[in-house]
């Protein structure tokens, strides 16, 4: 027999986007569920560096960082090729500033500037060289959880960092011994955790619902309203009846590979997220008549799997970021040859790794390899292994070049020139093929003892031991779904609202389309929308119409 549920509003995923939609909701009054697929709250948000852009935001007035929302508008257009709706963009842009101060007036979060973090392409116009529009949650105690505390997603390597603790934020990702312990000792956690704790802990006051391994299967649709939703619940049959709608916010489908194959543009092999991300809401909204669009994109990001690394019963894989842009690496393809400014932002480099060899009629850069040296290895430890310990033991090595390629299966005569052109090319402090280092977002990841530098990044590959890691092309997430509007209402396929459906985070597409201006180029987005998600929701009457 199934049994029902009542409530308001429904929200489907417990990543940034549902648990901001499920906020707002409540704070207007709405009786509000909040239904997880998987066992721990969170979604991908949670092992995020959880850092959300957004240009325009009082922190920026407070420390004399000027900007505009034409500048703003001007920096995301540069970079969506044409494919970003302007109105969502806009809606973004203009809404970001409010819900930055709404979460910290409603919650305990409390944002700062992470320090000088430059745009991702800081020299198109609009974006900023010198940070300002992305934001650190700091340190948030869980504690404060009681008996929730340990139903968060968390991931192993950056529970208790904060964003500029970790390479993304410039930092090396390890804490000395006592700072590391103090905050173990406290549950201090940072990143993604300190992102959505706060948000937690608000709608736990405000006596919201929260139901772990929920997931559903269809949404419920009368008389072409939807009004709720079918759910497994402690494995039985449920369903939950939502007066006002339903929002998905259930992530996207990197974890479905027939989903995969049917849409993304390139290869794809090493999702990042939680693997509960198998594109749940995007089938469910397909059911109901919703209309695609950024179905071919995604967040993507050059990623490494590490032996034995497991996370939520799946094989890891780790986005590389800092190795790639310290001195002394460089990526290559089978050829041995370069094909990418290494130090570029993680998503820039999804196109790198798509690029088809008409001869071949295959990928010419997949398989790929970071190569570095010695001194790489001895000044800044690799894949987890902190500096002056050993290289870990899985990472292919030798004493030449030769050998090297000989060993992982680069061609050696490519390997050997085009080392000896990177070589050249540190020595006159110029990259003529790439340009790695001529952006201010290149000499951000790299060096800090030479940040802002081009030493942050260029560096010789000349002593052995010499080291080569197979990179993947990989993704945070898909950044393709259902059609949403300004008010988050997802559309028909003849672009007109479905009645009761609304659509925040991943699973929707994205507002900026394939545009990631900086650290928290997701996360922006999906507080603004979760907020105004949860709003029309609430604001949505039994009848259809909006109060």
């Amino acid at each position: 027999m199934t049994s029902s549920i009542n409530a308001d509003v429904l929200v489907l995923g417990s990543g940034a986007a549902g648990l901001t939609a499920a906020l707002a909701a409540a704070q207007d009054g709405a009786s509000v569920v909040v239904c997880e697929k998987g066992p721990l709250l969170g979604g991908s948000s949670a092992i995020s560096g959880g850092v959300p852009w957004v240009p325009l935001n009082h922190h920026q007035d407070e420390a004399g960082i000027a900007d505009s929302r034409d500048e703003a508008l001007a920096y995301l257009a540069s970079l969506s090729l044409g494919r970003m709706d302007p109105d969502l963009a806009a809606t973004f842009v203009d809404n970001g500033r409010e819900t930055i101060a709404w979460l910290e007036e409603t919650t305990a979060l409390r944002f700062s500037l992470v320090p000088h973090y430059p745009d991702y392409h800081p020299e198109n116009p609009g974006g900023k060289p010198d940070g300002g529009r992305s934001l650190d949650p700091g340190l948030f105690g869980y504690r404060a959880l009681g008996a929730w505390s340990d139903k968060v997603a968390r991931s192993r390597r950056s529970a208790h960092l904060r964003i500029t603790d970790t390479t993304l934020g410039g930092g090396t990702g390890f804490l000395d011994e006592e700072t590391l312990q103090e905050r173990i000792d406290q549950d201090l956690r940072g990143c993604g955790n300190a992102l959505i704790g706060p948000i937690i802990k608000a709608l736990l006051d405000l006596g919201v619902t929260l139901l772990l391994d929920a997931p559903a299967s269809d949404l419920l649709v009368e008389d072409g309203r939807v009004t709720g939703a079918r759910m497994t619940i402690d494995g039985e049959e449920r369903t939950i009846h939502a007066d006002r709608g339903v929002v998905l916010a259930t992530g996207g489908f990197e974890w479905n590979r027939d989903l995969v194959s049917a849409f993304l543009r390139g290869p794809m092999t090493a999702p990042t997220s939680v693997p509960t991300n198998t594109g749940d809401g995007l089938l469910m909204a397909m059911r109901a008549g919703a209309g695609l669009a950024n179905m071919g994109q995604a967040w993507w990001v050059p990623a490494v799997r590490i032996p034995g690394d497991v996370a939520f019963g799946e094989p890891r894989a780790n986005l590389v970021n800092r190795e790639r842009t310290l001195p002394g690496s460089i990526l290559v393809n089978a050829r041995g040859r370069r094909f990418t400014n290494e130090a570029a932002n993680y998503n820039a480099l999804g196109g790198a790794f798509h690029q088809m060899d008409p001869y071949s009629f295959g990928y010419a850069n997949l398989p790929a390899w970071l190569v570095f040296d010695g001194r790489h290895a001895d000044l800044y430890g690799s894949f987890g292994t902190p500096p002056g310990t050993p290289i870990a033991e899985w990472i292919p090595r030798a004493d030449s070049l030769p050998d090297l390629a000989d060993q992982v299966g680069i061609d050696p005569a490519g390997l050997e020139v085009t080392v000896a052109r990177w070589n050249t090319f540190v020595d006159q402090g110029e990259d003529e093929d790439f340009h790695r280092g001529d952006s201010a977002y290149d000499r951000w990841s790299g060096d800090g003892n030479f940040r802002f530098t081009k030493a942050s990044t260029l560096g010789r590959i000349d002593r052995p031991p010499f080291f080569a890691v197979p990179i993947e092309s990989g993704t945070l997430g898909t950044s393709g779904g259902p059609r949403i509007d300004t008010s988050a209402r997802v559309l028909d396929t003849h672009g007109v609202p479905i009645p009761g459906l609304y659509a925040a985070g991943n699973v929707a597409s994205a507002p900026t389309a394939m545009a990631y201006g900086g650290a928290g180029g997701t996360l922006g987005p999906i507080l603004v929308f979760g907020r105004i998600a949860g709003l029309s929701a609430a604001h949505h009457e039994p009848d259809g119409s909006h109060a």
